[in-house]
C-alpha cells in the first residue's frame, strides 16, 4: 500500500512518524550514557546505525525527494557546525558534530514530509492542524511555567504567529515542530548533547531549558533552505507547478 495514496490515517502515521521516533529512540541510545557503561565507541555504533537508516530511506524514496535529502544534509552539515561549533548555540557530548546528525536531518525532513503530504492526512488536515496547535500551546507553555523557558516560549510564539498566514505550509511546519521536541526530549535525557540555561548562553533576559520549546524554529532553515535549492535547480518545472496551482485556485475561487 502506497503511503501517500493510503486512506488510512493511522497507518500513514506509524509508517512515517512512528517509524522515525522509534529509529530516533534507538539510534539516539546508542549515543546515550547508558552505551557509555558498555563502551568507548558509542557515537560510532549511532554513525552506523544512522548510515544504514539514510541508505534505506534514500533507496525507497522518489528522485525528487532524493535531491532534497543531499541538500538537506549539505544544509545541516553547514548549520550544525555554526550552531554548535561556532555559536555555542548547544554542545554535543563529545564537542563535536556527530556524522549520525546532518544525515538524520534529512530523515526528520523526509518522514515529516511524508506525513503532511498523505492524502488520508490533507483530508483531514484542519482537524490535526487544530489538535496539533492545542498540543504545542500546552506544551510550550508547560515548558515555560515549569522550566522558565522563555526562549522556547518565544520561538514557539514566532513560529505559530508566522504560520497563520501560511496554511499550505501550517500542517508540515506544525508536525516538524511536535517531531523536533520529541527528537529534543529524547537527545538531552541520553545526554547526547545540551543546551546552555540561556541563549546561546549569553542572553540573559532569554532563559532556556535543556531543550527549549521552541527550537523547531531554527530547523524550519533547513526546510526552507532545502526547498530553496530544489527550486533553483529546477526553475521551470517549478514555474509550471506554480502556474497549474494557481489555475487550479482560480477554478475553485469561480466554483464557489
Amino acid at each position: 500500500m502506497s503511503l501517500l495514496a493510503s486512506k488510512s490515517p493511522l497507518y500513514v502515521a506509524t509508517k512515517s512518524l512512528g517509524a522515525l521516533y522509534v529509529f530516533i529512540l534507538f539510534g539516539l541510545f546508542l549515543d546515550s550514557f547508558f552505551m557509555l557503561e558498555i563502551t568507548d565507541d558509542a557515537q560510532f555504533y549511532a554513525n552506523i546505525s544512522m548510515f544504514v537508516g539514510f541508505a534505506v530511506t534514500f533507496w525507497q524514496v522518489n528522485k525528487r525527494v532524493k535531491e532534497q535529502m543531499i541538500f538537506a544534509v549539505i544544509i545541516a552539515i553547514i548549520g550544525e557546525y555554526l550552531f554548535s561549533i561556532v555559536m555555542g548555540m548547544y554542545t554535543y557530548r563529545l564537542e563535536n558534530v556527530p556524522h549520525y546528525v546532518p544525515p538524520g536531518h534529512a530523515l526528520v525532513y523526509v518522514a515529516v514530509l511524508y506525513f503532511s503530504k498523505a492524502s488520508a492526512i490533507v483530508k483531514n488536515r484542519a482537524f490535526i492542524e487544530k489538535i496539533f496547535t492545542i498540543f504545542i500551546i500546552v506544551y510550550a507553555t508547560a515548558f515555560l511555567i515549569f522550566g522558565n523557558d522563555v526562549f522556547g516560549f518565544v520561538m514557539t510564539a514566532a513560529t505559530l504567529f508566522i504560520l497563520r498566514k501560511k496554511p499550505r505550509e501550517r500542517l508540515f511546519y506544525l508536525t516538524m515542530y511536535i517531531t523536533v521536541a520529541y527528537l529534543e526530549i529524547i537527545g538531552t535525557n541520553y545526554l547526547c548533547w545540551k543546551w546552555p540555561a540561556t541563549a546561546w548562553g549569553v542572553f540573559d533576559f532569554l532563559p532556556s531549558f535543556n531543550p527549549p520549546s521552541g527550537i523547531s524554529f531554527f530547523y524550519f532553515l533547513l526546510d526552507l533552505g532545502t526547498l530553496w535549492f530544489y527550486k533553483q535547480r529546477h526553475k521551470i518545472t517549478w514555474a509550471r507547478m506554480k502556474s497549474l496551482r494557481k489555475i487550479r485556485l482560480n477554478k475553485n475561487i469561480s466554483a464557489n
